[in-house]
């Protein structure tokens, strides 16, 4: 047995075509207004024409009384069918249109009328106002009907009241006139609604295409959506007008740029300050996964056009990403230490050897002393000058990488850092950064040197990193800090760009500054002035310094704290 078919109910209600809600809603309003249009043109209609119908009226009766023969008529004669009063009366009735001219006496007896057989009675409203000297318009019923009347009183020569003049307007002519008007005024009305139907057509055609023929409830469940998915995603959304003023925030974006809501409407200048992050939003700087580095975040950001002339840019959190890459830079770095060392050992190890078999026991006492004591004094030369554990550790460990690539690592004869800094790890990253980016530049040159400077003014940290590089062209010492922008190939984990823009982005955050010069006899001189950096002395004096010994670093022996300083200084170092 087949199964009974669904009964499909008929439901009322609005389309579902945004086309046709909006078309249906405009055309109901257009409606609306014509019909409220046409309301209000008839009521005034109305009583405009009432009052036309009753000034008539008042001025056939004031014609009527102003001839001085009814007044003689009414004191020389008595109320007939046949009288000149009802002669004359009947006479400007046809001549004016009028539905009746009754004139009166002071009795308020009637001298004409239409119907001869309501003379010499008394007329059906009250006269009283007439008789007594005023004109009078009114709207009022009597034995003809209801009728648009003026009543006006009538004198002799001498200007004494002898009685009243009534004429009367059909209401039905007036009624008659507003509805003959009405099928005009409903054509100009339909008129008018065609032109608003057609109006509201192209208008929900235009809507329809801008669109894309969707629902209003699809409109509002994709705003919805949209809404969720822009304040639910860990990826920053700025959207921008044609004008590049900021349209639309995300949650993430402002986390990513430090700004709050009050962004929205400003443009990128006001919103962000001068720099290569603005300048990357802004489209200033192209590109696809531009670097920028806003605060101590490492961004990467893509920016896309949209039709209407504004754009939209996404900003993607690099840093833990960077952080990675420099922890596995650190790494290499530490594996090149060690393979450094391990070469070297195997050299000395080679020559105790040969000096064991060769049965020169003294001299291989005399080398074995020698190479301890080498490490010591280099180990110590530095703790001397640095008393921070972790630059000493950064340093003792970029002497082995240097020796290994034939690089000589001195420590300047003023060099002295006291442990009193009170972030060492910003240090360490300035002078990783310095120290690396030297021996890529002097990496192969011969004679290379770095020599590195690190004293203090009071509680300011100076930083100088002199190396025997190429040096670095005037026109390229701004461009080296600018975020993305490197000579060098990137590394496994990304691009480069991000040293040393960090390392100006620290100087500056503490007021000081960062900037590269010609060092003396050739290469590039790097200075970073931190102000603030060190804390207030302790009262109790510091110990004497010790004389520098005046040579350079030896690759010392890394014990288990050494290396792991250096792979935390390597870790902010790049």
């Amino acid at each position: 047995m087949s199964p009974t078919p669904r009964v499909r109910r008929l439901r009322l209600g609005l389309p579902r075509r945004m086309f046709s809600q909006v078309l249906l809603m405009q055309v109901a309003i257009a409606a609306g207004v014509a019909v409220l249009a046409t309301g209000l043109f008839l009521a005034p209609l109305s009583d405009q024409l009432d009052d036309q119908a009753m000034r008539r009226a008042l001025a056939i009766a004031q014609t009527t009384a102003a001839q001085p023969q009814f007044a003689e008529d009414l004191r020389g004669s008595s109320p007939s069918v046949d009288g000149p009063v009802q002669t004359e009366a009947e006479r400007i009735r046809k001549a004016s249109g009028a539905e009746y001219v009754v004139v009166m006496d002071m009795r308020g007896v009637r001298w004409s009328h239409t119907d001869p057989k309501e003379i010499g009675k008394v007329v059906s409203t009250d006269p009283r106002q007439a008789l007594a000297g005023k004109e009078v318009m009114e709207i009022d019923s009597g034995t003809l009907g209801r009728s648009a009347r003026g009543k006006v009183p009538l004198r002799d020569t001498g200007g004494r009241i002898v009685g009243a003049v009534s004429v009367g307007i059909e209401y039905d002519s007036v009624r008659a006139r507003l509805i003959h008007a009405i099928p005009g005024l409903f054509a100009y009305a339909g008129g008018a609604m065609a032109v608003g139907a057609l109006a509201a057509w192209v208008i929900s055609r235009r809507v329809h295409r801008q669109t894309r023929d969707l629902a209003f409830s699809d409109i509002a469940a994709l705003l919805a959506e949209r809404e969720a998915v822009l304040h639910g995603i860990r990826e920053g959304v700025v959207a921008l007008d044609r004008a590049g003023r900021v349209r639309l925030l995300n949650d993430e974006a402002q986390r990513l740029l430090g700004i709050g809501e009050e962004a929205v409407g400003r443009s990128l200048d006001e919103a962000l300050g001068a720099g290569r992050t603005t300048d990357v939003l802004a489209g200033r700087v192209t590109g696809t996964d531009l670097l920028t580095v806003r605060g101590q975040r490492v961004l990467v950001a893509n920016r896309m056009p949209t039709d209407d002339g504004g754009a939209v840019a996404t900003l993607r959190d690099r840093t833990e990403l960077e952080q990675l890459g420099r922890e596995l830079d650190s790494t290499h770095g530490l594996l090149d230490a060690l393979r450094a060392q391990d070469h070297e050992h195997a050299n000395r190890m080679h020559t105790l050897l040969g000096l064991l078999e060769l049965e020169m026991y003294d001299d291989a006492v005399e080398f074995v002393g020698e190479v301890v004591g080498d490490h010591r004094a280099t180990a110590e030369q530095v703790a001397e000058k640095i008393r921070d554990p972790l630059l000493a550790a950064l340093l003792v460990g970029k002497a082995t990488v240097a020796a290994e690539r034939g690089v000589a690592l001195w420590v300047s004869d003023r060099t002295l850092l006291p442990n009193r800094l009170i972030d060492p790890r910003e240090l360490v990253t300035v002078v990783g950064n310095l120290v690396d980016n030297a021996l890529d530049a002097v990496a192969g040159t011969p004679h290379a040197r770095v020599e590195v400077e690190l004293r203090t003014e009071g509680r300011t940290a100076v930083l100088r990193v002199r190396d025997t590089g190429p040096g670095i062209p005037a026109e390229q010492r701004e461009l080296i800090f600018t975020e993305g922008w490197s000579t060098k190939k990137p590394p496994a984990h990304g691009k480069r760009g991000i040293g040393l823009p960090l390392v100006r982005r620290l100087a500056e955050r503490q007021g000081g500054r960062a900037r590269v010069a010609d060092a003396e006899g050739g290469g590039a001189e790097f200075t970073v002035v931190l102000p603030e950096a060190l804390a207030e002395p302790d009262p109790a004096p510091e110990q004497a310094r010790v004389p520098d010994t005046g040579r350079p670093l030896e690759p010392a022996a890394t014990t288990a704290t050494t290396a792991g300083a250096t792979a935390s200084a390597e870790e902010e170092s790049r």
